[in-house]
């Protein structure tokens, strides 16, 4: 073995960005394995490489014991102390074992295991700079498309955009770029898998931590999101200090910050509320934009029941139920909505509430 060789593996480690120890570790084994192979050999061998000089010597490794059961793997203490009289029982005894030929057999042989333990290391760099990159969001150049997945280029690494996790309401082209939500990173047989959604409420979460330099700051928190991708969404934001406005701060001058996330989500439409550790206002927020006239909670059973203006029961439903349904699932509470005249009949609502509102109602529609 020339010292050509362990400069070419010190080059590969370079070239690969693979620690060189790890790639003379797989030479070691593939040369065990070689010896193993080649000289049909079952005996327990070291195998020592001396990078300074460029030699390769391979060692028979056998235990000291009393009487020798298999040739191959022990030594008899007599035959040890022709070798060494200081050697005891269960002492490791190395001969040097090495064939005058083997250069070139273990050569042809370790190629493969290398190449093998290379493509590990490999896979092995690849998973730990992609794993930190779980929930969050990376862009990526679609590559191409099939019935089942579209296929997302992330540099070193191909992720499968499932059709479960797809925008129903989005075409996707090859050579696109999009950004897409990381939802998990594992180390499989077949080298790193990358899971990505552009469906998860994550990715609304993200884009707004990338987008409003005050969430990003933790001046402003994101409490909650509920999302139906690609259709609409809710997020709940909040902020300690009262002379921040965390609505405003999502909103930006002249919505520009809210609209290059709805831009990103291909026209997504994003509802901004104000979260609050009260339920009637909290859902009464979550409601937006419909107005609510009051809240009834149940702590028991966490359900509130809202009632709103009798002309604005079907913004507060929405379509198919999709405002009160995001509303719920934003603010965890139960929702069954009223409109006033139902909950007038049904005595829910409340004298005070009831003349509050016919001013309200009157100032509307002066």
């Amino acid at each position: 073995m020339s010292s050509q060789l362990f400069d070419a593996i010190e080059n590969l480690g370079k070239e690969k960005g693979i620690d060189k120890e790890i790639l003379i570790e797989a030479l070691e084994a593939a040369l065990i394995s070689a010896y193993k192979k080649n000289f049909k050999s079952a005996t327990n061998v070291r195998v020592e490489l001396d990078e300074v000089v460029g030699s390769m010597r391979v060692f028979s490794r056998k235990t000291v014991v009393e009487e020798v059961f298999d040739n191959q793997q022990e030594i008899s203490l007599d035959e040890a102390k022709k070798i060494d009289p200081n050697y005891e029982i269960e002492d490791i005894i190395e001969v040097e074992v090495t064939p005058k030929d083997f250069g070139r057999i273990a050569a042809q042989a370790a190629k493969q295991v290398v190449t093998q333990r290379v493509r590990e290391a490999e896979r092995g760099v690849i998973f730990s700079e992609y794993v930190d990159r779980e929930e969050d969001v990376m862009t990526g150049i679609i590559q191409r498309i099939d019935p089942r997945f579209v296929y997302v280029n992330l540099g070193k690494i191909e992720a499968k955009l499932p059709e479960s996790e797809q925008m129903p309401t989005e075409d996707y082209q090859v050579h696109d770029r999009i950004k897409v939500f990381v939802t998990k990173v594992e180390n499989t047989s077949k080298g790193p898998q990358i899971f990505i959604s552009r469906s998860h409420p994550g990715l609304l979460k993200r884009l707004f931590e990338m987008e409003v330099p005050e969430i990003y700051d933790g001046i402003v928190e994101i409490k909650s999101v509920a999302r139906e991708a690609g259709d609409r969404s809710k997020i709940a934001v909040f902020a300690e200090n009262p002379e921040i406005d965390p609505v405003g701060s999502c909103v930006g001058q002249k919505g520009g910050r809210v609209q290059a996330i709805v831009n990103e989500l291909k026209g997504e439409k994003i509802d901004i509320v104000e979260w609050s550790e009260d339920p009637v206002v909290y859902v009464s927020n979550a409601l937006s934009p419909s107005k609510v006239v009051e809240v009834l909670v149940n702590e028991e059973d966490k359900s509130t029941t809202v009632i709103v203006p009798d002309y604005q029961l079907s913004l507060a439903i929405g379509k198919r139920g999709q405002n009160a349904r995001l509303a719920a699932k934003l603010t965890g509470w139960k929702i069954d909505i009223k409109s006033e005249t139902e909950a007038r009949e049904e005595g829910l609502l409340s004298e005070k509430t009831d003349t509050d509102y016919a001013d309200v109602e009157e100032d509307l529609f002066e």
